[in-house]
């Protein structure tokens, strides 16, 4: 299996609008925040919860489970990047994981509510830094190096951009 590239340092991703230059901490720190509330508005949007409404797209149930495991992960790969020299992380391994622990099986709203206990707990892990740490870098690969500082907007671009995602489901339903 191929690992897709970390996004660059100054990515920007047309399709959300989000720019990667643009976002402080405190900015990215807010998108964080608000990611479970407007997780759960998108969701009460969309109606259809299980089944992958098109090849390729996934379900709100597996865009869910996602959003919770970034919130866990970057919360986990924040403090590494605090605490150890140049850590190594592990790959999340989304589409696996979206296999293996059958997502689209899982009730929605009760990992809505898992979503909206454990991000504040990697927003306590971004209250730990001080502005030097901000610099301090991790590794995925060995030429893909990135600081704290993309770990905390690549956590906000990926609530915004699944968000969105969600949102657009509406447009793979039947009868839409």
């Amino acid at each position: 299996m191929t690992l897709p590239p970390l996004a660059a340092e100054d990515h920007e991703c047309p399709p959300c609008g989000m720019r990667y230059v643009d976002l402080t901490i405190a900015g990215a720190s807010a998108t964080v925040a608000a990611v479970p509330a407007r997780a759960r508005e998108a969701v009460s949007r969309v109606g259809h919860r299980h089944g992958r409404p098109a090849e390729g797209v996934w379900s709100v149930a597996e865009y869910v489970c996602h959003l919770r495991d970034v919130a866990m992960a970057f919360t986990i790969r924040l403090h590494r990047a605090r605490t150890e020299d140049r850590p190594a992380l592990e790959p999340v391994f989304n589409d696996l994981r979206a296999r293996r622990f059958r997502y689209d099986d899982h009730d929605v709203d009760a990992v809505l509510d898992e979503l909206a206990i454990v991000t504040p707990g990697l927003l306590d892990e971004v209250a730990r830094f001080g502005d030097a740490d901000w610099d301090r870098t991790v590794t995925r690969l060995p030429h893909e190096e990135r600081t704290a500082r993309w770990l905390l907007r690549q956590a906000a671009h990926e609530g915004v951009h699944h968000v969105a995602d969600i949102t657009d489901l509406r447009a793979h339903l039947p009868g839409r």
